[in-house]
């Protein structure tokens, strides 16, 4: 697996056209090999990293809501506005960055937020 992704899909191995249930196989599949339970003692490091990056491509992705505000982002990057060329180092940053901030997304509801 590359060490820098530009998304999350790219993550998982799937195309930006999966279902919920394509998502689902794909992580449970990467899981079986990147778990630090599963992997030799020597790369268990490496794999906690990798398995950190599995799982918050798959929490993103495996919720409709957190996928469909991902792929609005991940639509806007991909299109600058005309004229516009951001360094090649921009743009990765601004891809793991995406991948943090979509994995802690909550989605606020007002009959459960109220303290009564």
């Amino acid at each position: 697996m590359a060490t820098t992704t530009l998304s999350l899909y790219e993550v998982l191995g799937i195309p930006m056209s999966a279902s919920g249930h394509e998502i689902k196989l794909a992580y449970r599949r990467l899981a079986r090999t990147c778990h630090p339970d599963v992997v030799a003692f020597e790369q268990k490091e490496t794999s906690a990293s990798e398995f950190m990056k599995i799982r918050a491509a798959y929490s993103t992705l495996s919720d409709p809501d957190k996928r469909a505000d991902y792929d609005r982002d991940l639509f806007s990057r991909r299109r600058p506005p005309f004229g516009y060329s951001p360094s090649p180092a921009s743009a990765a940053e601004a891809a793991a960055n995406a991948a943090t901030r979509f994995s802690q997304y909550s989605r606020r509801c007002w009959e459960t937020d109220q303290c009564w």
